[in-house]
């Protein structure tokens, strides 16, 4: 009987010494979830696509106004661990406005994150075609056109996983967005499109994985 007892004492020794290694494996290895960031922005296009015959019918508010619109966007992916690799996959990025998209998702390669490194994307949103928005978000549109200063936002999406040591992480969905103002003008050569204006204050941008 006190063999017993002191072989069952043994594993719970046994089990409380690898149970406080796994913990302070776990602690020195944890990884924290990237951050992003936008450094610069262009307004390549942004006007409105509607076809002339269509305006009587969309303004009337019984259809979408088309809009034509292609940003570049430098983005700042920060990996802040100091001992987890972080690779992403089935990146894609688009524009939005008032919660309506301006650009189709566009796909960005999968990348590999040393830790404690920056890297940085400059992707092309949107100039492949027209994008449907509704009445109201296109005439705040043009008023905050008008007015020099856009809200915008960009939104990244794919999947993050984390190599730490001898963790080796599953695949987690990633949800980035940032929020911003972009100052524009009228581009008086480009058929009522805007130029290229900077960033007004410090973008927020958040990240969920």
């Amino acid at each position: 009987m006190g063999g017993l007892r002191s072989l069952v004492f043994a594993i719970l020794v046994l089990l409380l010494i690898i149970g406080i290694i796994w913990l302070v494996l776990y602690i020195v290895y944890r990884p924290s979830d990237p951050t992003l960031a936008v450094t610069s922005a262009a307004v390549l296009a942004l006007y409105n696509a509607t076809p002339t015959t269509a305006t009587t019918t969309t303004t009337s508010g019984s259809g979408p106004t088309l809009l034509a619109a292609s940003f570049q966007f430098t983005l700042v992916l920060r990996n802040p661990s100091a001992r987890s690799t972080v690779r992403y996959d089935r990146l894609t990025a688009y524009a939005a406005y008032r919660g309506e998209p301006l650009t189709p998702p566009a796909t960005l390669p999968p990348l590999t994150q040393d830790a404690g490194t920056a890297v940085f994307v400059s992707p092309v949103l949107g100039g492949g075609g027209a994008v449907p928005v509704s009445n109201d978000a296109a005439a705040a549109l043009a008023a905050d056109v008008g007015y020099g200063v856009v809200p915008m936002r960009v939104v990244l999406l794919g999947r993050v996983k984390f190599l730490s040591g001898p963790f080796h992480g599953r695949w987690h969905s990633l949800y980035g967005r940032c929020d911003m103002l972009v100052g524009v003008r009228n581009n008086q050569q480009g058929g009522g499109g805007v130029a290229q204006a900077p960033l007004l204050g410090n973008p927020v941008c958040d990240v969920d994985t």
